[in-house]
């Protein structure tokens, strides 16, 4: 009988690390966390600008972010905004004047006699039918009255619109740090826990939106959830960017 030959076993594959990379996927991963960092950094000023002084007080709170999602219930969406997001656009005592109108009633007499110059000098540059925002018109009682009402926050037709494109957007930029991520050398526990954890804020945040407009107080919830994926975030970028560029493959035994 003809002897068979030997088969070597194979041994197990080590995970790829970054110093296992190209120069072009270093550029590539390197050039894709930096701008996805500058644009987290971008989000986070465009939610302070959008958030800050809702309630009525200078800097960004929590009471901010109740307020935009469950609403003022002593007041109306017009008066929240005028004292928040477009506070600068009309005088205080113009607001003061809008603002007696709107707890008064908000009669449309009152609209013609009173509040309509007021809006004309001030407002109707956005709100009216002719600047094609998609913005209350306010050149007409039938305009402002849709906001004159109590403010119950945005509406759930805008928080199910604007959730799908950020599940959906910084789903795939989550992916995108995280495929990048993977590569790192790092003790598998934690690894695999902080790439978990910007998909479970992300999911957390958004359907604390929804809770909060129920109850103001899962604005909390909001704050904290945002905090996580920020911090896992900026975990992911850094340990990756220093790694791609000085981590050095150590021939050891058992080195993976």
């Amino acid at each position: 009988m003809s002897e068979q030959p030997q088969m070597d076993s194979c041994p197990a594959a080590r995970p790829r690390r970054f110093y296992d990379c190209t120069l072009n996927e270093k550029l590539l991963y390197t050039s894709f966390l930096l701008l996805a960092g500058l644009a987290y950094l971008m989000a986070l000023g465009y939610l302070y600008s959008s958030f800050e002084g809702i309630d009525g007080k200078p800097g960004l709170s929590v009471d901010d972010i109740a307020e935009n999602y469950y609403g003022n219930r002593s007041g109306t969406r017009l008066e929240s905004a005028l004292r928040g997001p477009m506070a600068g656009y009309i005088d205080i005592e113009q607001r003061h004047h809008v603002v007696e109108w709107l707890k008064s009633g908000a009669s449309e007499s009152g609209y013609d006699s009173k509040i309509r110059p007021i809006l004309a000098e001030r407002c109707f540059g956005c709100h009216s039918a002719a600047s094609g925002l998609p913005v209350p018109d306010f050149t007409s009682y039938a305009g402002i009255k849709s906001v004159a009402n109590v403010d119950t926050g945005v509406s759930l037709h805008s928080l199910m619109k604007v959730s799908h494109i950020h599940l959906f957007g910084i789903g795939l930029v989550a992916l995108g740090i995280g495929l990048i991520f993977r590569f790192a050398l790092l003790p598998a526990w934690f690894q695999h826990t902080l790439t978990l954890v910007p998909f479970i804020a992300i999911f957390t945040d958004i359907l604390a939106w929804f809770v909060t407009k129920w109850d103001p107080h899962y604005a909390y919830v909001v704050v904290i959830a945002g905090a996580f994926l920020g911090v896992a975030w900026a975990a992911q970028i850094s340990i990756s960017l220093y790694q791609i560029w000085f981590l050095k493959c150590r021939v050891t035994p058992g080195n993976n």
